[in-house]
């Protein structure tokens, strides 16, 4: 083992085991936690739009604090529920790559199985949040549907760059839930750490599952902007930036800093 028995490797090293474990041997199970985040996730953007609609109403500008607030408590609830994210496994198995831990065939099918079901989660909560009363006849100018229309409204250099910046600020919250030991600690650091990407907007892959499909669901498919194309596009695009910040930028980075054996490691 390269890694001391403490540390940020290490435990990073320990959550791969465990996810390499869990698809090897209960796929379904992985599947379901891998649904289970973007289940959170569209609960947090839900609930996010609907307090950033009534936070306009009352003061212009205050919406988008307030949705970046709400919208954080996605990913305490992905962490502390134990789902799979598929923004936080490009990190993931990148290191497992690098470091040998697992061979480049099973970390790539790991995080493509995840990205899958987070897709499938988010369409399926979406579709179901869509019939509650809250998204009966929302308005078309409603925070959710401009939001969206934002968006597919970018350049692909916008949602390439956003995307990087998004998943280096999302696996930095990641990291911080590993090195922090007090939960109200973790939590708060989650809090404000994502509230960063989701005030700016950054492009974020998995978020934009269960956003445009909430939208999709909401509006009866009217969003402005919204077709095959533009939607393809950003996904593509905020993944690949998404990959680089995540897996590059901070997985593999950080691996390199703690490669190693010195007193000035992680």
């Amino acid at each position: 083992m390269e890694t001391q028995n403490t540390g940020l490797m290490y435990n990073i090293e320990k959550s791969i085991m465990k996810k390499q474990n869990l698809f090897d041997n209960s796929k379904s199970r992985y599947f379901v936690r891998a649904m289970l985040a973007c289940l959170f996730l569209t609960l947090g953007t839900a609930v996010a739009v609907m307090i950033g609609q009534a936070g306009e109403e009352i003061v212009p500008g205050l919406g988008k604090m307030l949705y970046a607030f709400m919208f954080s408590w996605s990913l305490v609830m992905i962490i502390y529920m134990n789902a799979e994210l598929g923004t936080s496994n490009m990190m993931y198995m990148t290191v497992a790559v690098q470091r040998k831990w697992l061979k480049p065939k099973k970390a790539l099918a790991i995080l493509f199985y995840c990205i899958l079901f987070n897709l499938i989660g988010g369409i399926i909560a979406s579709l179901v949040i869509s019939f509650t009363y809250k998204f009966h006849a929302l308005p078309s100018d409603h925070y959710l549907f401009t939001a969206v229309a934002g968006k597919l409204a970018k350049t692909p250099l916008q949602v390439f760059s956003e995307g990087i910046f998004a998943n280096i600020i999302v696996n930095t919250a990641v990291f911080c839930t590993i090195r922090m030991k007090d939960d109200a600690g973790k939590i708060i650091a989650m809090i404000f750490i994502i509230f960063i990407f989701a005030y700016l907007g950054f492009e974020h892959v998995i978020a934009n599952f269960s956003s445009f499909s909430l939208a999709f669901f909401a509006s009866g498919g009217t969003v402005p902007g919204m077709t095959i194309g533009a939607v393809a596009i950003n996904w593509i695009l905020a993944l690949l930036g998404n990959y680089v910040g995540g897996a590059l930028v901070i997985g593999l980075l950080y691996s390199w800093l703690n490669k190693d054996q010195t007193e000035y490691v992680d």
